[in-house]
């Protein structure tokens, strides 16, 4: 994918911002934004803020999906499968799609795993694998994975998703109710350790799913 005008814009937008790594800003400048929203939002698409894509949900501020990517790549090893609990748009799915090998998501609601699943085969990404199902049981039959993102905020860290993480790997995952905060857990010899990285605000995570 090439870059846009708009797309470096919003790069560089989130450059000032303190994104720092060059593979995430790149993929922010190339993915179409535009793309992953309804039509009457569409001139709103690299702003940087959260917009409503129907069925309750939210396509995430860019600088969220930036951010939630560069903490994947910083993970302590090197990352070749990701799990995204969330695809909602499919947007940072995309924007995963760009950084690492391979990205396998879980969406609840059928609908927007259905446009979300077009969108990747429109923009020719390929290395993504797609199940509608409950974000909270993550994909087990797939797993472990190197990296697991959750885009929309726990009650609790998931003991399933700790469970399908590799040895080394990242977790990375808004945590709370009224107040979440954005949690990155690394499993270390078996054990998770956590970092808080800042207040967010996201949708809720909610079990089971929708057709």
């Amino acid at each position: 994918m090439r870059t846009t005008r708009k797309g470096d814009a919003l790069a560089q937008l989130l450059c000032d911002e303190g994104i720092s790594n060059q593979k995430v800003l790149n993929a922010v400048a190339s993915v179409p934004r535009e793309r992953f929203l309804p039509d009457a939002l569409q001139h709103k698409a690299y702003q940087n803020t959260a917009l409503p894509i129907g069925q309750g949900q939210t396509i995430s501020q860019p600088y969220i999906v930036a951010k939630m990517s560069e903490l994947l790549l910083a993970a302590p090893n090197p990352a070749s499968s990701v799990l995204e609990i969330g695809t909602g748009s499919g947007y940072q799915t995309a924007i995963l799609a760009l950084l690492f090998p391979q990205v396998f998501s879980v969406e609840r609601i059928k609908a927007l795993q259905f446009q979300a699943k077009r969108r990747m085969n429109q923009l020719d990404l390929h290395n993504i694998k797609m199940k509608h199902g409950d974000g909270w049981q993550g994909w087990s039959s797939k797993a472990p994975y190197d990296c697991i993102i959750v885009t929309a905020a726990a009650s609790s860290v998931p003991e399933a998703l700790t469970d399908q993480l590799n040895e080394g790997g990242r977790l990375v995952i808004p945590v709370g109710d009224d107040q979440q905060q954005l949690l990155c857990i690394d499993k270390i010899e078996g054990e998770l350790h956590s970092t808080t990285v800042e207040a967010v605000r996201f949708v809720p995570l909610v079990a089971g799913d929708l057709l």
